[in-house]
C-alpha cells in the first residue's frame, strides 16, 4: 500500500540553495522576541518580496477568538518594524467558517486584484499566522463563495504551514513566478494525475530543479500518490536544446511504491514538460545511460510527453 499524501496545493518559493530548503512558514526570519505563548504574526516586507514574523502576544483564549484576532492584526501595520500589513481594505475577509479543522476564509472580489508574488505571499502570511491556533489544522481561500483558482482554473485547496516551501538566508528581490503542473500516481498505481503548482522562485536556481525536488518530495494533496523513492536524490539537472538531463541517484531504482514501470518515469517526464522551454527528458543514473529500469525501460531513451497515461 502506497503512503497517501496529504491534503495541500503546493507553492513552492524558494529562495536559495533548493537543497537547504525548510518549510516556509518555520523558515521565515525569526522574530526578534517570542511572546510568551509563542505565537507569531507574519508580515510582508517593504518591498513585498518575502513574509518576516513578528511576536505576538494574544488576548483570546478559545479558537474563535484567536481567528479574529490574528485576522486584525494582518490587517494592521505593526509599528516599528518596517513590516507592511497583509489585509487590506481591498484584500479583506469577508466572512469566514471554522468547521473539522478547515477554515474557510471568504474575500472579496478585490484579492482578484493581486498577481504573482504578492498574492503567493498574501496567501503563505495567512495560512502561517491561522495555523499555529490550535483547532485549526487547514485554511482554504474562497472569493465570495467560489474557491479560489489558480492561473489554470486549478481549484487551490485546503492549505496549512507545510503548503510552502522556502529557503532561508538570501533576499528575495529577483523572483521568478510559474506555474508548471506535477504528475504524482492516481490510486491505482496505472496512471498519472495532475497538480497544478505555483512556483516563485530564485532566478539563480533552475526551475526544473524546483520540479523533480518537489517530485521527490511527494504529494501532499488528497487521492494522489508519490511516484519516486523519497530516498532518491537529484544529482544534476540541466536543460539543452529542449532536452532536461536529469541525473539522479541509485535510490530511484528501488521500488518503494506500487506503480507500474511507466509511472516514475512519466511523472518526471510529463512534469518537466509543462515547463516552456523543455520538449524532451533524458534520465541518467549516477551519470549512466546503459540501464534497464524494472528490466523494460531503457535509460538511453530520449523520453516525450506521454498523454496516453494520464487518467481522464
Amino acid at each position: 500500500m502506497r503512503q497517501k499524501g496529504r491534503y495541500r496545493t503546493v507553492f513552492a518559493l524558494v529562495l536559495a540553495l533548493l537543497m537547504a530548503s525548510l518549510a516556509g512558514c518555520r523558515s521565515a526570519e525569526q522574530a526578534e522576541e517570542q511572546s510568551e505563548s509563542g505565537y507569531v504574526i507574519y508580515y510582508l516586507n517593504q518591498n513585498e518580496t518575502a513574509v518576516e514574523k513578528a511576536a505576538y502576544e494574544p488576548d483570546g483564549t478559545s479558537a474563535e477568538e484567536l481567528i479574529d484576532e490574528f485576522l486584525g492584526q494582518l490587517a494592521q501595520t505593526p509599528e516599528d518594524t518596517g513590516l507592511k500589513a497583509v489585509l487590506t481594505q481591498d484584500i479583506a475577509v469577508s466572512s469566514r467558517e471554522l468547521e473539522n479543522g478547515q477554515l474557510s476564509l471568504h474575500f472579496g472580489i478585490g484579492y482578484q486584484t493581486m498577481t504573482g508574488t504578492r498574492e503567493i505571499l498574501t496567501r503563505m502570511a495567512v495560512v502561517c499566522t491561522l495555523c499555529q491556533i490550535p483547532g485549526v489544522e487547514y485554511v482554504s481561500f474562497l472569493v465570495g463563495d467560489n474557491p479560489l483558482v489558480d492561473s489554470k482554473d486549478t481549484p487551490i485547496g485546503p492549505m496549512n504551514e507545510d503548503s510552502f516551501v522556502e529557503n532561508p538566508g538570501s533576499t528575495a528581490d529577483d523572483y521568478a513566478v510559474t506555474t508548471a503542473t506535477l504528475y504524482f500516481a492516481n490510486e491505482s498505481g496505472d496512471k498519472l494525475v495532475p497538480e497544478s503548482v505555483n512556483i516563485s522562485y530564485s532566478s539563480n536556481i533552475p526551475v526544473e530543479r524546483v520540479v523533480v525536488e518537489q517530485l521527490i518530495k511527494g504529494p501532499l494533496t488528497e487521492d494522489v500518490y508519490p511516484t519516486i523513492p523519497a530516498e532518491t536524490k537529484l544529482i544534476s539537472i540541466s536543460t539543452k536544446d529542449g532536452i532536461c538531463y536529469v541525473n539522479l541517484d541509485n535510490g530511484f531504482l528501488s521500488q518503494g511504491y506500487d506503480v507500474t514501470e511507466a509511472v516514475p518515469i512519466y511523472s518526471i517526464v510529463n512534469s518537466l514538460t509543462s515547463i516552456p522551454g523543455v520538449s524532451k527528458v533524458q534520465i541518467l543514473i549516477n551519470g549512466e545511460t546503459n540501464l534497464v529500469y524494472r528490466e523494460s525501460i531503457r535509460f538511453d531513451t530520449i523520453f516525450e510527453r506521454n498523454l496516453d497515461i494520464i487518467e481522464e
